[in-house]
């Protein structure tokens, strides 16, 4: 049983909890949260014990969830590591690739286990996608087209995420998961393309192109949507046989001569507010996580090195955003 303590009690805090509730190789044993009246909350609502410091936490666990802003990713990855616990972290890695460095160092350095919880790639109609990709069973793949946008996260504990320094942006904090994905899909792109709208907030929405061999990507993403505009996750995936389609409705797979095919995928209702209301990718993030630290096999999906890497990309979309 993996005992595992969660740092932050903000949206994806809440999501993360829901999911070990859900998991019997895992238990939450607590919440360290900055602020000690939320925390208690948030523990009593969970049934968990509310730490009142993350060294309180640590000396009670096997493992780290750090579910707090993206300045502060380093400074508590590196705390954990070297107090010998597991660590999964919330995207993107870090503000910067030396940062990312730092954190996959000091698990190496104390023979702990690392993963970004990149969730996309396990959001089970991308997970598919990229099985038909892996397949060839449509053909190559063509052309792929990646949309997430909304309005400004306003959730965020002391709006950090309106603070460029904090967050990176909506390109790095919102944008990233389609960055991440194109990579996992297709690899490192040969030619990047980039331009965006560059706010008080940093590059707030993108546009990006990667040219491939025989592919092009195309994604669009951003936050600076106004009020109440409802929140876009979709994809245009077209292969030589046939194409794959999320977007305002159900994932589509349409094959030439055959009839247009609905895959079923199970919902796991989310409660933690925010724009997602299925958490099926988050719990299989986990899952994997857990089940891949507690048998000692390695991550095959998301590795320090693709979360470098997927950080280092999205970092040079924004250089070119703001050129």
């Amino acid at each position: 049983m993996l005992k595992v303590g969660l740092v932050g009690c903000g949206f994806m805090g809440s999501m993360h909890a829901n999911v070990y509730s859900a998991i019997d190789e895992a238990t939450l044993v607590g919440v360290f949260d900055a602020n000690q009246e939320k925390g208690k909350a948030f523990a009593e609502k969970h049934g968990i014990k509310a730490f009142a410091s993350f060294e309180e936490l640590l000396a009670e666990v096997d493992s780290v969830d750090i579910c707090l802003p993206t300045y502060l990713h380093k400074e508590f990855t590196v705390k954990a590591a070297n107090a010998k616990k597991h660590v999964l972290c919330e995207k993107p890695m870090a503000l910067t690739v030396a940062d990312a460095e730092a954190m996959k160092a000091a698990c190496e350095e104390n023979n702990v286990r690392l993963m970004i919880a990149h969730c996309i790639r396990f959001w089970p109609e991308y997970a598919m996608l990229k099985q038909i990709a892996l397949t060839g069973n449509l053909g190559d793949l063509l052309s792929i087209n990646m949309t997430r946008y909304g309005e400004f996260p306003h959730w965020g504990s002391d709006n950090w995420l309106a603070d460029e320094s904090k967050a990176g942006g909506g390109a790095l904090d919102m944008h990233i998961h389609d960055t991440d994905f194109a990579l996992y899909l297709l690899g490192a792109p040969k030619e990047v393309f980039s331009r965006g709208t560059v706010d008080e907030k940093g590059v707030s929405h993108i546009f990006s192109t990667f040219v491939y061999d025989k592919a092009v990507c195309h994604l669009e993403g951003g936050w600076n949507m106004p009020p109440q505009t409802p929140f876009k996750m979709a994809f245009r995936a077209v292969f030589e046989q046939g194409a794959v389609i999320m977007d305002g409705g159900p994932m589509t797979i349409y094959e030439k001569g055959k009839d247009p095919f609905v895959p079923e995928f199970p919902k796991m209702a989310a409660a933690g507010g925010g724009n997602i209301s299925d958490m099926g990718g988050y719990y299989h993030e986990i899952k994997h996580y857990v089940d891949r630290v507690t048998s000692g096999k390695p991550f095959d999906v998301t590795t320090p090195e693709t979360s470098i890497e997927s950080l280092q990309l999205t970092l040079r979309e924004i250089e070119l955003s703001k050129a």
